[in-house]
């Protein structure tokens, strides 16, 4: 079992820790307290915890010294830094002595649970596999990441200097003097199976670090490259490899039964051309990455992509968007189905679909379902949860092989229609429903001098939304539906003849009886003394 040891002087600060952890989701059994760094000092030697978790500004010891003497006497432990500084010169001296996160202050329960579960996870790798083979190797493996992440992440992006880059990567963690070229190479977590992504939702960080990891205890066990997260775009992991020694295909492959042999998924590579090193990590980034991106995901054999063919003519989502559009609105699943097989059979006329293209076309499904959302509700107006759409599978339809399934595609299509066809069935009906409500008012509040204006502020819709779908539903405007009302109401007050015909118009709404009068002949072709001589000479 795990222990683990707060080191901070303000008690309220220790006690908000222990409550925002979830320790026992992270087999951590036992929490011991220190108020200052001497105390933790004391406590580490008789208790030996795996994870010390320590403030940076305490009396008698503070949290740099106590990092030190971690660092030169207990360098096993896991170090996880709660700071109310953002100072860059404590986030270095962190790294350097292997802290392994550094979080701010107030506690945030997320970065908190994902920073223990960096170091539980840290512990049962080293557990499981302890091959690295130098002190400076085992360091970068458990170093707070976002600093050597942002120094690589910079040279494969051509930003800042790329002499001073390599000279930061050569003195801070220890890269080979005697490197002139490299090769990259990348993996995307975005090319993964949805069953994976799940595994890892609420850990994401977690699958980093654990992709990562793998290649490291390849490339760092032989010196033979560096991999790293990609800061710019999170769902890399980047290798640059310089060892000339073994064909850059055999150490990937190796990476890649790691990977295989720990999550049981067989990985795709995009991997670059050698190039001089380090003007030209970012050109040979490029390369890998475009390979990968650019890889035909139908293919039923190869792993590993290099070069880029030729583009083929883009197939847009939307020359179907009506299709779709009228499926939804049918709320049939075999039109669903048909409307997204007519889809399917014209990608396979392609012969070849890139996961670039997987990616443009869920950015294109993203956009039409808006387009259609917005299309059908009243901006005014609050309408069904549209967010339900975002809570669709957003992983591309790829196989525990990182293959296009084109059975998981279609399901993936058809639920999204699915879920467009409830959200535009629900707007329907709530629109119907408020507008004869609008109706039913009208028919009750007839007698009363009622503006298009004062429907909008009272069903807190716009003017224009008002008269639009009004028309829509019952073929006559407003003004046309209430003076229908009004005059069906007067025809029943004229047969009463004790009262005179001003009296009826002002009891159906109208102030003047000229102006009734002339709406009474309009609708019914006759004045309203006509209409009361026509019914009681009957």
């Amino acid at each position: 079992m795990t222990k683990v040891l707060i080191a901070d002087d303000e008690k309220h600060v220790r006690e908000a820790i222990k409550l925002l952890a979830d320790w026992e989701g992270h087999g951590i059994n036992e929490i011991l307290e220190a108020g200052d760094g001497q105390a933790a000092v004391e406590i580490i030697t008789e208790e030996s915890p795996l994870i010390v978790m320590t403030d940076m500004r305490m009396p008698r010891m503070d949290g740099t010294k106590l990092l030190e003497w971690i660092k030169a006497n207990r360098p096993e432990m896991k170090t996880i830094v709660i700071s109310g500084y953002d100072d860059f010169e404590l986030v270095r001296h962190a790294i350097r002595n292997g802290g392994l996160d550094y979080i701010l202050k107030p506690v945030d329960p997320d970065a908190l649970n994902e920073a223990l579960a960096k170091a539980v996870e840290a512990i049962r790798l080293e557990e499981l596999q302890n091959s690295l083979s130098t002190r400076k190797n085992m360091e970068l493996n458990r170093m707070k990441p976002h600093y050597a992440d942002k120094l690589l992440t910079d040279l494969i992006s051509g930003h800042g200097s790329k002499e001073e880059l390599a000279r930061q990567l050569r003195e801070e963690f220890g890269l080979p003097e005697s490197i002139t070229g490299c090769s990259a190479a990348v993996i995307s977590t975005a090319q993964l199976d949805q069953e994976l992504l799940d595994k890892f939702q609420s850990l994401q960080q977690l699958l980093y670090f654990t992709l990562t990891n793998i290649c490291n205890e390849v490339l760092l066990s032989g010196q033979k490259g560096i991999a790293f997260h990609n800061l710019r775009n999170i769902e890399e992991i980047v290798l640059l490899i310089w060892d000339e020694t073994m064909p850059l295909q055999a150490t990937l492959e190796e990476i890649r039964n790691g990977i295989d042999l720990t999550l049981h998924r067989q990985i795709h590579i995009g991997a670059g051309t050698r190039q001089p090193f380090p003007a030209g990590a970012a050109a040979t980034y490029q390369e890998a990455h475009q390979a990968l991106w650019q890889r035909n995901a139908g293919e039923p054999s190869g792993w590993l992509h290099t070069g880029t063919p030729q583009p083929q003519k883009p197939l847009r989502l939307d020359s179907h968007e009506e299709s779709f559009r009228m499926a939804a609105l049918s709320g049939s699943m075999d039109q669903i189905s048909s409307a997204v097989d007519g889809w399917m059979d014209q990608v396979r006329m392609l012969g070849r679909v890139t996961p670039a293209e997987l990616t443009q076309w869920n950015a294109e499904w993203d956009w039409m379902l808006k387009q259609w959302m917005d299309r059908k509700a009243d901006p005014a107006s609050p309408g069904p949860d549209k967010d339900a759409l975002l809570e669709l599978p957003r992983s591309l339809p790829m196989d525990a092989q990182g293959r296009l399934s084109y059975p998981l595609w279609k399901a993936q299509y058809e639920g999204r229609l699915t879920a467009a066809s409830r959200i535009l069935t629900q707007q329907h009906s709530r629109e119907n429903h408020i507008i004869h409500d609008i109706a039913r008012y009208l028919e009750n509040h007839y007698a009363e001098d009622i503006s298009l204006q004062d429907m909008a502020a009272r069903f807190f819709l716009s003017r224009e939304y008002i008269s639009r779908r009004f028309k829509q539903e019952f073929g006559v405007n407003i003004s046309d539906f209430l003076a229908s009302v009004r005059i069906e109401k007067a025809k029943l007050l004229l047969l009463n003849p004790q009262l005179r015909i001003s009296q009826v118009a002002e009891m159906v709404g109208y102030q003047d009886e000229k102006y009734f009068s002339k709406v009474f002949k309009k609708q019914e072709g006759r004045t309203p003394n006509e209409y009361r001589k026509e019914q009681s000479s009957r």
